[in-house]
């Protein structure tokens, strides 16, 4: 079935639908990995969103579902240049499409993807619409038709509230060790594991949980995870994580990152059209080393709002010198704005987790 991808500034490309069939709305992105397609869909950061793979030949390995982050697809819609239908992995369980499909998530292939990631570079990240040729064609491609009562575009607490666990869940893997407070943003399954790799318990929690209820689990530490939106419009989640990080270890990554910054007086904003991918660069100024990174964020701390504050800048993007990693000097708390746990490097950035570890220790024994 033919189909249209149309953004709201009117940059229109034809080309063939898969996955679904359901029309849908939008922020378009794209993220520049070349394998993950897997990961990148069940990301709860992309919740949402309807993401462009800039690799051009997408489904060849099939789906899995041992490498999902979450329990079902959290973009809205998939734009690819080519799809593959016959894959070829010994895990795969059924193709790219049919996964979609079942989860009723539409994809467009056979658009000029390179034309499309240049027109947002050029333009800045905006809405957008997948519908069918049928659809295109009733309307005469009048874009106040193609994106009334298209769907809602998702904004605000509302999207902590669709990706967060409903209730409190523990995850145990040894009978001594660190118990660490998880606050679910949109945490990916890779992250988890990371931790309790390293923890003797995880308590996770609900985005919206109070500190009181946080602290009630008696801790060693506090790690905040990623999830999607803007950071600035969850300020009550910003008082929590103010109080959090006064009184236990706490370690942040991506959205959470950004949560800790804003507590600590800093300001965000948005970027252009964001990092998202597996090849991002980044230095870490306090051991002089650059590791390849995995990213998916739409905003970034503004440097100048930092002065006053009693911070440290630990972290910083090559490609663009923007704020990769932030260190509290007045209390054991860090954060970093890629995800350490997505293994690019491959290996890279695994001592952030055991930072955090020795960082529990440390406090403990004080």
């Amino acid at each position: 079935m033919k189909g249209y991808l149309v953004l709201e500034d009117g940059f229109v490309l034809k080309g063939k639908l898969f996955g679904s069939t359901e029309e849908t709305i939008g922020e378009v992105v794209f993220n520049t990995g070349m394998t993950g397609y897997e990961e990148i869909i069940t990301d709860p950061s992309y919740f949402g969103q309807i993401v462009i793979l800039t690799y051009p030949i997408i489904g060849n390995y099939g789906i899995n579902l041992e490498d999902v982050q979450s329990k079902s697809p959290q973009i809205k819609g998939l734009i690819v240049r080519e799809f593959v239908e016959a894959f070829s992995n010994w895990r795969g369980k059924m193709t790219l499409s049919e996964y979609l499909a079942e989860h009723k998530i539409i994809g467009i292939q056979q658009v000029d993807t390179r034309a499309l990631v240049k027109h947002i570079r050029d333009k800045g990240t905006m809405a957008g619409v997948i519908v069918s040729e049928k659809v295109y064609e009733s309307v005469e491609g009048s874009l106040e038709a193609l994106f009334k009562n298209r769907g809602e575009l998702v904004t605000g607490e509302t999207l902590l509230e669709r990706v967060s666990t409903e209730e409190a869940y523990d995850i145990d893997r040894a009978e001594s060790g660190k118990r660490i407070a998880v606050l679910d943003f949109g945490i990916k399954k890779n992250i988890l594991e990371s931790l309790a790799h390293r923890a003797g318990k995880l308590r996770v929690f609900p985005a919206f949980t109070s500190a009181q209820d946080v602290l009630a689990f008696e801790p060693d530490g506090i790690f905040l995870s990623n999830g999607p939106g803007d950071p600035e419009d969850y300020q009550s989640v910003v008082s929590v994580v103010k109080e959090l990080i006064e009184k236990k270890p706490t370690f942040g990554i991506c959205l959470g990152h950004q949560l800790i910054a804003l507590a600590l007086g800093a300001k965000t904003e948005k970027l252009k059209f964001g990092h998202r991918g597996s090849n991002h660069p980044v230095k870490d100024i306090t051991i002089e080393k650059v590791m390849i990174t995995s990213q998916n964020h739409g905003y970034v701390v503004v440097e100048s709002s930092l002065e006053p504050l009693d911070v440290t800048i630990t972290h910083r993007n090559v490609n663009d010198n923007s704020i990769e990693g932030l260190k509290y000097n007045s209390r054991p708390v860090f954060s970093v704005q890629y995800h350490p746990e997505a293994s690019p490097g491959p290996g890279d950035s695994a001592y952030l987790f055991d930072r955090f570890m020795t960082m529990m220790e440390a406090e403990n024994n004080a």
